[in-house]
């Protein structure tokens, strides 16, 4: 059948957009993936709701992968958008891919029945589900209802993750088997994957870091593309939800600029009540980054701490890191510092990206807001000189804070003068100098104590702290040299 064929089917109402309607078509494909050629074999028409495009560049990747699958045609749906928009018109303009328009009213399965009447019975089928659940999505049906229509429509068993293996949605519960998931998405080279008896997906093209995933129950390896499917319907969900989060973003940050600019206490009180804090509640400020390779550390730190707290806040990020108000209701400081690290010790797993959160204490009113902010970038930036993790305001009035202020070339050039000579004999003679040093001081000079936790006798411990002093020209009886060894240790 040629595609002027079937623009010629007067109830379809069909319009010729692009492209050379001369082409024939073998069969009819739906699809809102957003790179679906791995799925075609060539010649078919594909029909497609839209949902996959998030930008305008969207367009021009989406009709290469059809160009390159063979497609002969493109049928865009406007329930989604509402038009065609006029980037996809030109993508398939330039590559002379034919485009045709499919009205609001429409089906894609009445396209599919006119255009293929001999399409078997079970093909017929597994259109009209899809197109159900593509409706479904479209008119707004929230994550619950779409997990039970796919479970209904297409037998699929599913659960929704947040990246640190905190369910969403479905029927597994948190667990060790979810935080098992969390961490076959975050290391896995490719996705899909397989992970025990599920079959994972992601969604969306985000950071894993602050991303979702959809764990399948059995191997869908061979029929991806039905969890592609449903992991992009997730995706147009979350977006939608994404579009509130930005008004609540916006007070927020407006909210923590007055408090640095040193505003109008009435002003703040009345700023952190619209944020959804009372003057009298207690909260704490949480700072983060997450440090993947480049720029955006700050903004990807914000969406992290958002997931990693079930978004249950929202983190504004500014120019060096995200910051957030966490109410503590029926909770405290230190059950959130717990919180956040059982999530950041999940994400750990995840190369090359380091999480790095600093918590204020308990802060109340809004005069609290400015020094809590500083509280918790001071903890921030100690945990980034430790190389991520969580680190709470208790932690940050100690010998840790003076050393993660000072530059990492001045830390390292401070402990190799100290430690060096005592590096390079243990490296040439195998003997244990610096951990003899460091279990010392640890044990305050005792020998002894030394002795005992080294499991050797205390003239050996004597005769290696003698070295150590030959070595560097020190005096281990001094507290300023102990000082110097302890902080030259600890900068190491």
């Amino acid at each position: 059948m040629r595609i002027s064929d079937l623009l010629a089917i007067p109830e379809l109402r069909l319009k010729l957009l692009a492209g050379d309607p001369s082409r024939e078509f073998s069969t009819v494909h739906i699809t809102d993936l957003p790179a679906p050629g791995r799925y075609l074999s060539g010649g078919e028409l594909v029909l497609t709701g839209l949902m996959w495009r998030q930008t305008p560049d969207d367009s021009a990747a989406f009709v290469a992968a059809l160009v390159e699958a063979g497609v002969a045609g493109l049928g865009a749906g406007q329930a989604w958008l509402g038009h065609v928009p006029a980037d996809l018109v030109e993508a398939c303009r330039e590559v002379g891919l034919a485009l045709l328009e499919v009205p609001t009213e429409v089906s894609f399965r009445s396209v599919a029945e006119l255009a293929v009447p001999r399409l078997a019975g079970d093909v017929r089928d597994a259109l009209g589900r899809h197109r159900r659940i593509v409706a479904a999505v479209a008119e707004g049906a929230d994550l619950p209802e779409l997990f039970a229509l796919t479970a209904a429509e297409l037998g699929i068993t599913a659960t929704l993750l947040s990246a640190t293996g905190v369910p969403l949605v479905g029927p597994l519960a948190e667990s060790e088997e979810t935080v098992r998931l969390a961490r076959a998405y975050l290391t896995a080279s490719r996705l899909p994957t397989r992970s025990g008896n599920f079959t994972i997906f992601a969604v969306g093209r985000g950071h894993r870091a602050a991303g979702w995933l959809v764990a399948c129950e059995g191997d869908l390896m061979d029929r991806a593309d039905l969890g592609y499917e449903l992991a992009a319907g997730v995706a147009l969900e979350r977006s939608r939800m994404e579009e509130g989060r930005r008004v609540e973003r916006r007070l927020a940050e407006q909210l923590i600029g007055a408090a640095l600019a040193d505003g109008d206490q009435a002003e703040l009180t009345a700023r952190l009540r619209t944020c959804g804090i009372e003057a009298a509640e207690p909260y704490a400020i949480v700072d983060a980054t997450a440090a993947a390779r480049g720029p955006e550390a700050a903004a990807l730190g914000g969406q992290v701490v958002e997931e990693l707290l079930a978004r249950e806040v929202v983190a504004p990020a500014f120019a060096d890191s995200a910051v957030a108000l966490v109410p503590l209701r029926g909770t405290t400081v230190e059950d959130l510092a717990l919180r956040l690290r059982r999530g950041t010790d999940v994400l750990a797993a995840l190369p090359d990206t380091r999480v790095s959160v600093g918590l204020s204490g308990a802060l109340t009113g809004s005069t609290a807001i400015r020094g809590g902010i500083q509280e918790a970038g001071h903890a921030r930036r100690l945990a980034e000189a430790r190389g991520g993790g969580v680190v709470t305001s208790d932690e940050i009035y100690t010998h840790a804070l003076l050393l993660a202020t000072v530059p990492g070339d001045i830390r390292r050039s401070y402990a190799d003068r100290l430690l060096q000579p005592l590096i390079d004999y243990d490296r040439t003679h195998q003997s244990d100098l610096v951990h003899t040093l460091a279990t010392f001081l640890d044990c305050t000079g005792s020998w002894n104590a030394c002795a005992e936790r080294l499991h050797v006798h205390v003239n050996t411990v004597r005769y290696r702290i003698r070295r150590v002093e030959e070595l560097t020209g020190r005096d281990l009886t001094t507290m300023s040299d102990r000082v110097d060894f302890f902080l030259a240790l600890q900068a190491m």
